[in-house]
């Protein structure tokens, strides 16, 4: 085993040690410590294979014809900002890998796209580069075009880190607790008014960060037109994939606070005797029965795949014949998806399988508050897979959400609580 192979699997067990300690579930001030230790390590592991690295490449260039004035083909010393960008998304790749085994520096990766906090700048195999800013956007688009949840809702981009909301603290439509504790009424000569007040709440939205990793190979690497499309539609549909999870079921602590889990959630109970894992007209009506009247232009259906077969076969007898429920437009020979009260049936990957606990939701995604900073966040770097031959890619976006309402809402003449958030419970 020459030397350089043996630097290069020292290296890959002292990060093999750094990926355990990343992956671990506390990572307290002695993980750090410890972190910082093999991370020198690494960094000495690696300036040592530059150096070996580098004679080769010195003696094989010694063979080489001269290296013409312009290091980059189609690149012009003297353009401008506009023309010093790249062409696509794998061709920067292509530059960044090559800038990170130390072969060339791309002059378009320049020092506001190079080093990524944590890395050092002097060192290629060590160095991350920030995609460029217009590929980054055009990820991030995709991501949002992809969407299920996520483009219904209320999008507020923030500087900070986090909104503070005020909203009315209004659980009961009763006389005296409407907007909190508003109450008007009709006074007898000589009477006397009593002073009310409204009640306020606030609701908090702190972003909190989903990281996005993958890795691609040297030979990928080489291959332009293969490479950028696919690290951008992949990225794109696991970013937004997470988002949608999130702001369906997620439980707020490291996450928005999906729906289902919200305060404000209601749940319809089925219909008595009701078979397991089946879905009957009744838990529709029932369901749209407790949505506010002001969410019933907005409101879309959710249901799982294994749901359309019942939906689909559903009739509501009339004498001795029945009439279909749901069809989509045009009857059987039209496209689906079709509606159900004239709201739209979205099919998704996130609702539950049919017969559990809210695989049939109906969301007022308009009454859904999302944060968001700065978009997409890309990196790159081969400093984590260097002993591999692996160019790692990192996306981050910071995103926050949560209901805008506080609770459901007890009508003025009713018991049945209200919410622009619903689901039907489970028929086990």
């Amino acid at each position: 085993m020459d030397n350089l192979q043996k630097l290069r699997q020292k290296r890959a067990e002292v990060v093999k040690k750094m990926d355990a300690l990343i992956a671990a579930e506390e990572f307290g001030p002695e993980q750090r410590t410890e972190f910082d230790i093999l991370k020198g390590q690494a960094d000495e592991y690696d300036k040592d294979i530059s150096r070996i690295e580098d004679v080769a490449t010195r003696k094989a260039h010694l063979s080489e014809p001269a290296p013409t004035n312009d290091p980059t083909p189609g690149l012009e010393i003297g353009d401008g900002p506009e023309d010093r960008k790249f062409n696509s998304f794998g061709e920067q790749l292509q530059a960044v890998h090559r800038a990170a085994i130390g072969t060339h520096t791309d002059p378009r990766l320049g020092r506001e796209d190079r080093a990524v906090s944590g890395h050092s700048e002097g060192v290629p195999a060590d160095g991350g580069f920030l995609v460029q800013s217009d590929f980054a956007a055009g990820i991030f688009k995709h991501a949002h075009d992809i969407g299920v949840f996520f483009p219904r809702c209320q999008n507020t981009p923030v500087q900070g880190n986090g909104l503070t909301i005020n909203v009315v603290d209004e659980s009961s439509r009763v006389a005296g607790s409407r907007w909190g504790g508003v109450l008007a009424y009709w006074k007898p000569e000589a009477g006397t008014a009593t002073a009310q007040e409204v009640k306020l709440a606030q609701i908090e939205l702190k972003l909190r960060k989903l990281i996005a990793i993958s890795y691609a190979t040297d030979e990928l690497l080489e291959d332009t037109s293969a490479l950028g499309p696919m690290i951008s539609q992949a990225f794109a549909e696991e970013i937004s994939f997470m988002v949608d999870d999130a702001l369906f079921r997620g439980d707020g602590a490291a996450m928005p606070l999906g729906i289902i889990n919200a305060a404000c959630f209601v749940s319809q109970a089925i219909e008595s005797g009701q078979d397991a894992d089946t879905l009957v007209y009744e838990n529709l009506v029932n369901m749209w029965s407790l949505l506010p009247p002001r969410s019933q232009q907005n409101a879309v259906w959710q249901i799982p795949q294994d749901a359309l077969p019942q939906l689909m076969l559903m009739t509501l007898d009339v004498g001795t014949a029945g009439v279909p429920v749901y069809l989509p437009p045009g009857g059987a020979s039209g496209a689906p998806y079709g509606t159900i009260f004239g709201r739209p049936v979205i099919v998704n990957e996130f609702s539950p399988a049919l017969g559990d606990a809210n695989d049939v939701t109906l969301a007022d995604w308009s009454q859904y508050q999302v944060i968001t900073k700065g978009g997409l966040k890309a990196a790159n770097s081969a400093h984590v897979k260097f002993a591999e031959d692996e160019m790692a890619f990192r996306f981050t976006y910071r995103v926050d959400g949560q209901p805008l309402w506080k609770s459901a809402v007890t009508p003025f003449k009713s018991s049945n609580d209200i919410s622009p958030f619903i689901g039907l419970a489970e028929r086990a």
